[in-house]
């Protein structure tokens, strides 16, 4: 036999024990010594595979009954792996047996020529093949659709296939099994199940994959939530002035007031400064002043007491101030605010305490407070209704959000990531954008700013035709007005009430952010394209 030189020895015993004939190992006193101790030879005959330890060598040992005696075969030349699996698990026969026979983990084997070596009994009924009547042959002219043979001329694995056999799909593995470096054969496992089995095997993978996916949109929302300096959108010098501006401040842990139109991305630099804070690993507290009822604001912000008031928590309840301590404190809609209230918080950040309605203790607190609006406090501390001396306490720092008209520049990147978060969201295919887009959408007036840009974008997704955003997408709102109109009338004005020198100035000012646009932001480009140097677009973008 060719594979004679595995075995290292021989032992046959009689039906009382004693050693009647040994070869090789097998004569080895200490293998002997072994073989007529009742008790090991007992456990080896029970186990069938039996490993040998000696201080010069290891070997395990395959136990079979023969009429009255006893053979055992003795494998050397084991790697480490077997002999340490067949010592520790003393049901090793019994896992090989399993191995072989499971009936929904059935096993082909084949030679290094793809000729069949082994088909489990559970291949065989599937085939309707006698026992034995198989091995010898070429795996092809048995197992339709097989790829035995090509795994064993390539010597690589195929795992997770679908192969039909018998008009019937099964996951099958084929893996290549090698001996010092040389390709000896191929294993093919297959999973046997039934039909309703496998129906149920996929819906289950199906749910998982909708569920991952799932997770995955969750796990893009959450880094979105990160908000750091990445989720204010834009290149312009507008923005990256706010930018280094915040980078300068969110270290300091002192008040910062957020100033910018309706829909400029206040929250986003609340959110930006918060996370660059030393503040950061504290969720911030966001409280809407102008959504809060009248009624409401006190317990709302201050907390309160068990029974203060009718329909009250019976354990009562921490109010924002208690929150954000340790974090930072987000009042959007400041201006809003009610005087009385403004009198209250005036307090709590000078004296740093806060006494819940209807308690009559204080609590210490400690947090940062970061407040927008888009009001014009000036005009309500002038209407006396907006405390001065609270307007001084929570405007150490000011930080203005510039609107989207004084960042025309930026409108390409913002659209391109409106739209890439738009599809993501609803699992669409990004369409193509017209050229003319982004000078259309820059001339037009946006007294919604990024928020209404955004709105607009999303609405020509959902409605453009043969994916592909086109001007007439946006022309199906009212909200919009032709550039045309907008660039006529406005030159009118200006030509009206400032002559011609100022007209001239309009123009070229048109004519530079139409370039910026048109070139996505880059100024090298536009300064190329209108003729002027860099120095003279920067002096003009200066003044925008």
């Amino acid at each position: 036999m060719k594979d004679a030189k595995n075995i290292g020895g021989a032992i046959v015993t009689d039906f009382n024990g004693r050693v009647t004939y040994s070869v090789g190992l097998g004569a080895d006193p200490r293998v002997i010594a072994l073989a007529e101790n009742d008790a090991w030879r007992s456990e080896a005959i029970r186990r069938r595979i039996m490993p040998i330890a000696t201080t010069t060598w290891n070997a395990i040992s395959l136990w079979a009954h023969i009429g009255t005696h006893h053979i055992c075969i003795i494998v050397d030349n084991i790697t480490a792996t077997v002999f340490e699996f067949t010592a520790a698990v003393d049901f090793a026969w019994d896992i090989i047996h399993h191995l072989l026979t499971n009936p929904f983990d059935a096993m082909t084997v084949v030679d290094a020529q793809g000729r069949i070596a082994f088909l489990s009994p559970v291949h065989e009924g599937f085939f309707g093949l006698d026992r034995g009547a198989a091995i010898g042959r070429p795996v092809n002219s048995v197992i339709e659709n097989t790829r035995l043979d090509h795994v064993a001329k390539t010597g690589k694995a195929e795992i997770g296939d679908i192969q039909r056999m018998r008009g019937h799909e099964r996951v099958v593995n084929r893996i290549p099994i090698f001996h010092d470096d040389t390709l000896v054969g191929v294993i093919g496992r297959v999973m046997f199940k039934s039909p309703e089995q496998v129906q149920a095997l996929n819906c289950r993978v199906n749910a998982l994959e909708k569920e991952l996916e799932f997770y995955r949109r969750e796990a893009d929302i959450l880094r979105r939530d990160a908000f750091d300096l990445e989720t204010i959108i834009g290149e312009s010098d507008a923005i990256c002035r706010l930018k280094a501006d915040i980078i300068r401040i969110a270290p300091l842990d002192i008040p910062v007031l957020i100033l910018g139109e309706s829909g400029t991305g206040k929250e986003l630099v609340a959110h930006a400064v918060h996370r660059l804070s030393t503040r950061r690993t504290q969720k911030m507290v966001i409280v809407n002043s102008a959504a809060l009822p009248s009624s409401l604001v006190e317990s709302e912000l201050f907390g309160y007491e068990p029974g203060s008031f009718t329909g009250a928590d019976r354990k009562g309840r921490r109010g924002k101030f208690e929150q954000a301590s340790k974090s930072s404190l987000f009042l959007d809609e400041i201006g809003d605010m009610p005087l009385d209230v403004q009198a209250k918080l005036l307090r709590v950040l000078e004296e740093g305490v806060v006494q819940r309605v209807g308690g009559d203790t204080y609590r210490e607190v400690d947090f940062r407070l970061i407040a927008a609006t888009n009001r014009n406090l000036q005009n309500l501390i002038s209407n006396e209704r907006f405390r001065l001396d609270f307007y001084y306490r929570i405007s150490p720092i000011v930080l203005n959000v510039p609107p989207l008209r004084e960042r025309i520049a930026d409108i390409p990147i913002l659209i391109g990531k409106f739209i890439s978060e738009f599809c993501s969201r609803h699992r669409v295919t990004v369409p193509e954008i017209d050229g003319e887009i982004y000078l259309y959408l820059a001339e037009q007036q946006w007294p919604g700013n990024i928020r209404q840009l955004r709105h607009e974008v999303e609405r020509a997704v959902i409605f453009c035709n043969n994916n592909r955003l086109r001007i007439s997408d946006f022309k199906r709102s009212d909200s919009g007005h032709s550039s045309t109109s907008i660039r006529t009338e406005e030159m009118s004005k200006v030509t009206t009430a400032s002559g011609l020198q100022n007209a001239v100035a309009y123009v070229e000012d048109s004519l530079i952010r139409e370039a910026l646009v048109r070139n996505q932001g880059n100024k090298k480009r536009a300064a190329k394209e209108l003729g002027i140097s860099r120095s003279y677009l920067y002096k003009k973008l200066s003044a925008f």
